[in-house]
């Protein structure tokens, strides 16, 4: 009977056990306290999941209030929050707020800019959506008391809200244990019903409740954006990767099964086909649009040159990083060039609705300020502005070179020239790049909007853009202005001319963009063009577009610990290793400066294969946005900018530059930081130098080599003017500098 008692006591312990075990684990807290406290220690989803041995979409589910954990997950979920409270205790009414984690929270969605339109992050009443805090730093942002005071005006997510993209501007659709799950910004997930493609479009379009407001007046909405992983592309009966003829071709046969799903669902696709970046159409009836834009991945959409590996990433990781591109810029509309010149005309559309006429009506008309909706026609293209190949220059001998005096060449710096002696004797070189160049290049410049008129021996004006034939060669830069009246002699030896990418002077008449032609001027000298293209219908066309890549730029950096403010010693300890503190909105900068190159080359897009002969028009053509005059003089700008601070470092200090590429420039100097060389004086730079600091236009450092390691690397090749800011990042030379 003993032990008979013994075992029904011990059974009945077990059971109490069990019950304070589920009473335990029931005791969660709320789901936005998980969420904080999460935070509050600087964990990450992805850190808990692993943790748990769960996926990060669950916990992001456990902390919206989607779902809750189940046990044995739950009791150990439990446990850790309780461990968490206890650390972190929730702050009273009257407490400070909790102090910024060491590492940024890789937030499930983006947190909307002051930018010229605001983005939809905002979820369902019945699916809230978890959005990181918008002051939110790394420690490195926290060296300096009073961080970043731009940042706390980031407008809230209810202010950016609109019902009809309440669930964000994209989905990752993917495929899980049968089930297809589409993957929102914010960490919301939505359960796909559609079986075909066709089903999907329709889906998408009537029930996800995706895509982004137009970012100006006149424009149009952002079109939903789906991107399908591999698994999606299987569930769809979609290859995971194109073959090496469809590659080329840059889509799918016509006659694939899926393509043919379409047509007979009376959808359409663009010229482009079914690629890596398709949209599936049917024409606008009114202003009612129906259209979604596939992004694919494993075709290659995300180019690992911009996007690093996005392509790879799971899905609501990949979510997050278009969630937040498209929140701050725009949704992408393919490439990053491509979304680049989209976003100049989502800034600029064409045309816009008229006053009411006397019957009330509104129709489409002209949108000042933008370039219209016609493109130039190719044989009024000023011959001097116009690639080889052109059209307009189908006359010249096929085999003809044209020189400065023909063509204008605004291109980027690539000059370099060896060292000199005091120079060799000091132990390091410096590299500083300036951040978005061309983007503060395209700052508050005035470009044409329209067609050019020819001039024969005209006035020189500085305000007006155009294309100056121009002898430039009687400028000496041993002698020079800086400033109003201010002259100073320096040794033009040492400095590469401001008027050629290549830094060689002038040698008679060229063509010149508006912007360095000018700057001859500001450097003291009289200049006589002998004729010009000038357009007179002009304006600041790309102030906005800088603007919002400026901003997303900027918001992007303070994310990762990097503020507009810092002081510059400061600003050089934020910076190193960065990119480590949250990879995900690191690959979000790379795509943004991508997005601004990209952008600006598009607008000279050259023929890209289908059959173009010399002579004959390119597709490109065709459009209003094809402007290489805009493109020369961003470049020239942004290369007049350069030489004016390095003039304004020389005349100062003394110190010339040994080589400049692009927008990277390297300096001899005693010590290997920037501010070995830089002139600061009391934390405040030489006026119209070069600033450590992270707005477009400053600049950061970009490495640092030993003086024996570049003249070793010229030695070995041969090349004493081999350009060393090409490999002054990370010192690796792996081939002869050819120049590209």
């Amino acid at each position: 009977m003993e032990v008979t008692s013994v075992s029904t006591e011990n059974e009945l312990f077990s059971a109490v056990d069990a019950l304070l075990e589920q009473v335990a684990q029931d005791d969660l807290p709320a789901p936005g306290e998980r969420k904080r406290l999460r935070e509050a220690a600087g964990l990450s989803q992805a850190q808990i999941a692993t943790a748990l041995n769960a996926r990060r979409e669950a916990v992001g589910n456990w902390e919206t209030g989607k779902t809750e954990p189940r046990p044995p997950k739950r009791a150990a979920y439990a446990r850790l929050l309780e461990g968490l409270a206890a650390r972190f205790p929730a702050p009273t009414a009257d407490a400070p707020p909790a102090p910024a984690p060491a590492v940024p929270e890789a937030f499930s969605g983006p947190v909307p800019e002051p930018v010229p339109a605001p983005a939809p992050v905002t979820a369902p009443p019945s699916r809230p959506k978890t959005v990181a805090s918008s002051t939110t730093r790394p420690a490195a942002s926290s060296r300096r008391p009073g961080a970043k005071k731009a940042a706390a005006k980031k407008t809230t997510e209810a202010a950016a809200a609109d019902p009809r993209f309440e669930n964000g501007p994209l989905a990752v659709v993917d495929c899980e244990d049968g089930k297809v799950l589409a993957y929102c910004t914010g960490g919301l997930v939505l359960d796909v019903p559609a079986k075909s493609l066709p089903s999907l479009v329709e889906w998408t379009l009537r029930t996800a409740k995706l895509g982004q407001p137009k970012l100006s007046g006149p424009g149009k909405d952002a079109d939903p954006l789906l991107v399908l992983t591999e698994a999606a592309l299987e569930r769809y009966g979609l290859p995971a990767t194109l073959t090496e003829e469809e590659r080329l071709a840059g889509r799918l046969p016509e006659g694939h099964k899926v393509v043919k799903q379409l047509v007979r669902a009376e959808w359409k696709l663009t010229k482009r086909g079914f690629g890596p970046w398709a949209r599936i159409y049917r024409p606008a009836q009114g202003a009612e649009r129906a259209c979604v834009q596939l992004c694919i991945p494993s075709w290659n959409a995300l180019d690992t040159r911009h996007w690093g590996e996005a392509g790879q990433l799971p899905p609501a990781e990949l979510a997050r990083v278009l969630g937040v591109y498209a929140s701050r810029v725009m949704t992408p509309r393919g490439s990053t060039a491509v979304t680049g010149l989209e976003l100049m005309t989502a800034l600029h559309p064409a045309t816009r609705a008229s006053e009411p006429d006397a019957e009330g009506k509104r129709h489409s008309v002209h949108n000042p300020g933008s370039l219209g909706k016609d493109a130039i026609d190719p044989m009024n293209w000023p011959p001097c502005e116009v690639p080889d190949g052109h059209p307009v220059l189908k006359d010249t001998p096929r085999f003809h070179v044209r020189g400065p005096a023909e063509k204008l060449f605004e291109e980027a710096y690539d000059w370099a020239r060896p060292m000199t002696d005091a120079e060799c004797t000091l132990r390091h070189l410096v590299g500083i790049d300036v951040n978005m160049a061309f983007a503060a290049g395209a700052n508050g410049l005035n470009v044409g909007l329209g067609e050019a008129t020819h001039v024969k021996n005209p006035v020189f004006d500085p305000k007006l853009p155009g294309s100056w034939l121009v002898d430039l060669s009687h400028v000496d830069l041993s002698k020079v202005k800086v400033g109003k009246d201010k002259w100073v002699e320096l040794d033009a030896s040492l400095l590469p001319s401001p008027f050629t990418p290549k830094g060689d002077r002038p040698t008679g008449p060229a063509w010149y963009a508006t912007p360095t032609v000018a700057y001859a001027q500001e450097l003291g000298y009289e200049v006589r063009p002998t004729q010009a293209w000038v357009r007179r219908d002009n304006g600041r066309y790309l102030d906005g577009w800088y603007q919002r890549l400026r901003d997303a730029y900027l918001a992007t950096m303070a994310d990762l610990g990097v503020d507009a403010d810092l002081a510059p010693a400061d600003f050089l300890i934020a910076m190193d290793g960065y990119k480590a503190r949250d990879p995900e909105l690191a690959i979000v900068t790379t795509a943004i400066k991508a997005t601004v190159k990209g952008g600006l080359g598009k607008l000279r897009e050259r023929p890209r294969g289908e059959g173009w002969r010399p002579g004959e028009p390119w597709r490109a053509l065709s459009r209003p946005t094809w402007r290489p005059d805009i493109r020369a003089a961003v470049i020239s700008r942004t290369r007049v900018n350069l030489h004016r601070k390095i003039v304004k470092h020389a005349a100062f200090t003394g110190q010339y530059p040994i080589a400049i590429l692009s927008d990277c420039v390297v300096y001899a100097a005693g010590g290997p930081s920037p501010l070995d060389f830089l002139p600061y004086r009391e934390g405040k730079p030489l006026p119209g130098g070069f600033k450590l600091g992270i707005n477009p236009g400053l600049v950061k450092h970009e490495g640092t080599q030993d003086v024996l390691w570049g003249e070793e690397v010229r030695e070995r090749f041969n090349a004493p003017e081999l350009n060393l800011a090409r490999y002054i990042k990370d010192g690796t030379v792996s081939d002869l500098d050819n120049g590209e």
